[in-house]
């Protein structure tokens, strides 16, 4: 199944995707887009490019494990982009993805404006990779 992988944010939202097979999650794009109704038609078109299934969309919790304001913005997100597509989604724990984004872009030396731009698709790999190696180990 391709999945599309969502990392919501503010300014930057994160596209990544993975094979049909499942294997490898890869950066698609960062949309720079604050509109919400314009930013979920952008998805969509991606969507349908990717021929997507489903969605997989980061939801942040706190180190506690509870959900702040954030979580349920990044909900209601998720719920109006799959309404208006009509693709299935799933929220998928995003704690510490774009930690382990930044470490990534550390290892291969990528900074200032360069990794402005590709850290939430970074972010966007990480949530679809860690999404993707669950579904093989519950054999879903």
């Amino acid at each position: 199944m391709i999945i599309m992988a969502v990392d919501y944010g503010d300014v930057r939202t994160g596209i990544a995707v993975c094979d049909k097979f499942e294997m490898l999650a890869s950066p698609v794009c960062a949309i720079t887009q604050r509109n919400s109704d314009l930013l979920v038609d952008e998805i969509i078109k991606l969507a349908k490019e990717y021929k997507a299934e489903q969605f997989v969309v980061g939801l942040p919790r706190n180190m506690d494990s509870s959900y702040g304001s954030r979580a349920e913005k990044c909900q209601e997100f998720a719920k109006q982009l799959s309404k208006k597509s009509g693709i299935e989604y799933i929220m998928r724990d995003e704690r510490l993805s774009t930690v382990t984004a930044h470490n990534a872009l550390n290892s291969t030396n990528t900074r200032g404006k360069k990794r402005k731009a590709v850290v939430d698709q970074v972010a966007a790999v990480v949530i679809l990779q860690d999404y993707i190696d669950f579904r093989k180990n519950q054999n879903i």
